[in-house]
């Protein structure tokens, strides 16, 4: 590595080595005994942190669980409630010799007052800052006492919205800068809550810290990488300085205040950072220190990916292209919309979060989308995604409502911005800033005006409020923050609505025609843009899941209505089902089939979408995770239970993939390539009845090109006129000289299909490997065993077919079902 510094002495300083980290201390106050009370009671008990109000009501058996029966009804009161958390702490007398003395808030929820000793030192109106209190005044040698007092969010925002003479889509929750899906949504609970919700402690230091580092990639070619860092150091003593940057070292004369220093590295046949499926996400890690007279003042690591993103938006024949080039490259964006894992995110663990990535990877994602309505997520979140090639799209917190305007909460958002962009923008995995989340469509699109009687003088504070917000104010914290020039942002999502044609031609697309406008699966073939970056349908999630919150396994239950927040979900599902399956009537079954449900319709979709490309340039279903165990759109359940649809996902997002569809009375075989480079193999097509008789078949050997799409042959529908449709099979199989890519398509609705009862056969092959075999078409063959996962799962085995099927774990017994099974009731 060869660094290049600009008046800067550079010093071989040997006595490096025996640097003593007494300059500055970290004490963990959620390590100290933490107490909360009722700001009404004296009654005090033990608390969490992090936690919530309600997490910790739930750990002294004060509430019921929310997540169970009907208990969120139960709970409602807690929000309305002002509440004191409490701790007492020692300080050593070193401790207090410190000059400065930093309390650190990360995720205080939200209207807080803080006192220290009993002295009020400030308040919060922001979960999404970090907030940091100079304290070392208010501290005494010994017993010191820090008491938090949450003010309640929904009066809190009820008061604001009173200042306004008209109302403003979104009711109170948008005047508070707190997680917006607490308030309830058509997949969450409302659970309005307030705490601390991550770290709270206090930073001791002397002399000078590092405030910040950045970096800026100036140049990535194959055989170089240039980088320019900058850094803010803010220093209370002016005086000489030494920095140790990796295996570097120089000396830096800096003021009083803060001091910006900036260098540049130059990296040698760098190994560049790629998304899934495209190469391995490279990382390298840099660590700064900053010392004087052999004491180590302050640290700072980073791991960077380097890599070059573009968002490419070129006008054309149709209307403007909208997709991401990686390293140069034009890249399929497959993945989905990810929410909070919690309605508690305080209870969220570093494994949940990595949890969460993995399994999008191993459903072949190369995206995620952090959705607006949520939180920012983890450290861990973006680390995890750093380390596994996924993409983030992240929306500012902000969703499906208007907005005040004023310059309070202009400038709490701007302050806001500022913090999550230092916090996260050095994360090769941030693709894209997004304002908001279907602001702008639900403006021109909802009917809010006509809805709140506005005046068109209220309708252009209204609507200059929002540019002011998401053209001006964020951009422009972003472009004041960020030092990475690569930094892309996108007002709104989707940028037009879906009731409008344009809304395909040009910038990215949220497609509700399926589900709120009732249209069929198949009208997903005709509606695809650009980029779809919302579309979805409901399945249940997995018995266990349900079972979870009630014991009670029928319809009549409120439990069962009560984890559906969509106000005609189980009615819409079941239209749906009656379209495309026989109706199961026991509850068990119907479950089943409301996630086969889900599965074919967003096959159907995402199949659409990439056979599209290069019109088509990425595809983000909703939704990908649940914050409590509720029916959604989700293809894993609250608790990672993988549904048919995420098991679908994996089949439909492999970057080699074959897909059948119908164009213009004729059968049409796609083969999508999205790897960098070309795949060659034999393709056999197979017209097969469900007992395994072959009926036609031919075979060829084709070539894909890199990175596009094939229409690899077209069958003549004359071909179905001398076979029944009702039970026939086409299988299309291609072998390359690195893998099996399989594709089965059927002619007619699954409740047409003529099944006959598959006898399937499972041998063990060892703890965590079986053989499944069937004698005739065994369709949606779904395998269940408590507490193991099937790497394949809800498939279709074809006869005489044999399928290696790996487990998470040794299992004694298997549970096995296919849709036949569902037939008989």
């Amino acid at each position: 590595m060869k660094i290049k510094f600009e008046t800067i002495k550079i010093y071989t300083l040997l006595f490096i080595v025996h640097f003593s980290w007494s300059q500055q201390n970290i004490k963990n106050l959620a390590n100290e005994e933490w107490y909360f009370k009722n700001a009404k009671d004296s009654i005090k008990y033990k608390a969490s942190i992090p936690g919530t109000i309600h997490t910790d009501l739930l750990a002294n058996a004060l509430i019921p669980d929310p997540f169970l029966e009907t208990n969120e009804k139960k709970v409602q009161w807690v929000e309305n409630e002002d509440w004191i958390y409490e701790t007492d702490f020692y300080l050593s007398k070193k401790e207090k010799q410190f000059k400065n003395i930093d309390l650190e808030c990360f995720g205080l929820d939200t209207y807080a007052i803080l006192y220290v000793n009993g002295k009020e030192i400030s308040k919060t109106n922001n979960q999404f800052r970090k907030w940091t209190f100079s304290v070392q005044e208010y501290l005494k040698e010994g017993k010191n006492k820090i008491a938090i007092y949450f003010q309640s969010a929904v009066k809190n925002g009820r008061k604001e919205s009173e200042k306004l003479k008209y109302t403003l889509p979104g009711e109170e929750k948008i005047f508070t800068r707190k997680a917006q899906y607490q308030y309830g949504w058509d997949w969450g609970p409302r659970l309005v809550t307030c705490g601390i919700i991550d770290t709270i402690q206090l930073k001791f230091w002397n002399k000078s810290i590092i405030e910040n580092l950045q970096y800026d990639q100036k140049q990535l070619e194959d055989s170089f990488a240039e980088i320019e860092w900058m850094a803010d150091i803010i220093c209370e003593e002016e005086g000489t300085y030494h920095f140790q940057w990796n295996e570097n070292t120089f000396i830096k004369q800096l003021t009083k205040g803060k001091n910006k220093i900036n260098w540049t590295d130059t990296i040698h046949q760098p190994k560049k950072w790629w998304c899934n499926g495209l190469g391995e996400p490279n990382l390298y890690g840099f660590g700064l220190t900053l010392s004087q007279n052999g004491d180590i003042l302050d640290k700072k690591e980073l791991k960077i990916g380097l890599r070059t993103i573009e968002l490419v938006r070129e006008k054309d024949a149709i209307g403007s292209s909208f997709y991401f080039k990686i390293n140069g490259i034009p890249v399929f964006m497959k993945g989905a919309n990810y929410i909070p894992p919690d309605s508690f995110i305080s209870r969220v663990t570093d494994s949940i979060y990595q949890s969460i990535v993995i399994n999008a990877k191993k459903a072949n994602m190369n995206m995620l989308r952090v959705w607006g309505g949520g939180v920012y997520a983890s450290d861990s979140f973006y680390k995890a995604c750093d380390e596994n090639g996924i993409l983030v799209w992240q929306d500012f917190m902000f969703a499906c409502a208007m907005y005040p305007g004023d310059d309070s909460f202009l400038e709490n958002v701007k302050l806001e911005v500022i913090d999550q962009v230092n916090r996260l923008q050095h994360h090769p995995s941030i693709a894209l800033w997004c304002g908001n989340n279907e602001i702008n469509e639900g403006w021109h699109n909802w009917g809010w005006q006509k809805q709140y009687n506005y005046t068109k003088e209220e309708e252009n504070i209204i609507w200059n409020d929002y540019e002011k917000m998401f053209h001006e104010i964020i951009p422009n914290a972003i472009k004041e923050t960020v030092a990475n020039k690569q930094t892309i942002y996108w007002p709104s999502s989707p940028s037009i609505g879906w009731g409008k044609k344009e809304s395909l031609y040009q910038g990215d697309s949220h497609y509700w025609g399926v589900w709120w406008g009732k249209e069929p699966f198949e009208i997903y073939e005709k509606k695809v843009g650009r980029f779809m970056s919302e579309y979805g349908f409901q399945g249940m999630p997995a018995l266990s899941t349900i079972t979870s919150f009630t014991d009670k396994l029928s319809w009549k239950n409120e439990a069962i209505k009560t984890h559906q927040k969509h106000p005609v979900g189980y009615e819409t599902i079941k239209e749906y089902m009656e379209r495309d399956y026989h109706v199961p009537k026991d509850f068990d079954n119907y479950l089943y089939v409301s996630q086969l449900l889900q599965a074919r319709g967003m096959q159907i979709a995402i199949e659409a979408h990439r056979r599209a490309k290069p019109y088509c340039m990425g595809t983000l279903y909703w939704q990908l995770n649940d914050c409590w165990p509720v029916t959604s759109w989700s293809s894993m359940d609250y608790y990672g239970n993988w549904k048919a649809f995420h098991y679908q996902v994996k089949r439909s997002y492999e970057s080699l993939l074959l897909s059948v569809c119908k164009e213009n009375e004729k059968y049409v075989i796609y083969g999508i390539n999205d790897e960098v480079e070309t795949k060659k193999g034999n393709l056999k097509i197979q017209l097969i009845d469900f007992d395994g008789t072959i009926l036609w078949h031919k075979e060829e050997y084709i070539t894909i090109k890199e990175n596009k799409n094939k229409i690899i042959t077209v069958l003549d529908d004359s071909l179905l006129q001398k076979v029944n449709q009702e039970k026939v099979v086409l299988s299309v199989k291609l072998e390359t000289d690195k893998e099996k890519i399989t594709s089965n398509y059927y002619f007619v609705k699954p409740k047409k299909l003529k099944l006959k009862k598959p006898t399937i056969i499972i041998k063990r092959q060892n703890e965590t490997t079986i053989e499944i075999t069937t004698n005739t078409l065994a369709k949606d063959v779904f395998l269940f065993s408590e507490g193991v996962h099937f790497e394949e799962n809800y498939f279709d085995l074809l006869p005489h077919e044999k399928r290696i099927i790996h487990l998470s774990s040794p299992i004694e017994n298997i549970i096995v079902k296919s849709l036949f099974d569902t037939l008989k009731n």
